[in-house]
């Protein structure tokens, strides 16, 4: 079993900065990957950025390449999500998950590659 805790989640002005954490405690792998996913009012979940246990590869969504910087710390057990130029359309709760194994067919950005999801935290971005 994984719990995963995001926090860092706020508001915050068009153009400014977030850091989202991921604490991550249980029985975690180091094959496998993990990745941030949001979903903004209304909205359908969508993949935002994903990262290998060992950090040897990353995969953004087109939506926030070049604005967002996936990383961890696998000595703090932690996942980060570095989020610049921020714009209203960010605002979704962003949710970290886990999976143990390497990706499958569908790649990191299929929420079916997932064994563990935290509970979400809230980006609100607005002047």
């Amino acid at each position: 079993q994984v719990q995963l805790l995001e926090s860092g989640g706020g508001l915050v002005q068009p153009g400014g900065s977030l850091r989202l954490s991921c604490a991550a405690s249980g029985r975690t792998s180091s094959s496998g990957f993990m990745g941030w996913f949001r979903q903004p009012p209304g909205k359908e979940h969508d993949f935002v950025a994903a990262i290998s246990w060992t950090g040897a590869w990353t995969h953004y969504s087109h939506a926030v390449k070049g604005r967002f910087t996936i990383s961890r710390d696998n000595a703090k057990n932690t996942l980060y999500l570095q989020m610049d130029r921020l714009k209203p359309e960010d605002t979704a709760v962003y949710y970290c998950a886990a999976a143990l194994r390497p990706p499958g067919v569908d790649g990191p950005g299929s929420m079916g590659e997932y064994d563990y999801w935290g509970q979400g935290a809230q980006v609100t971005v607005s002047s």
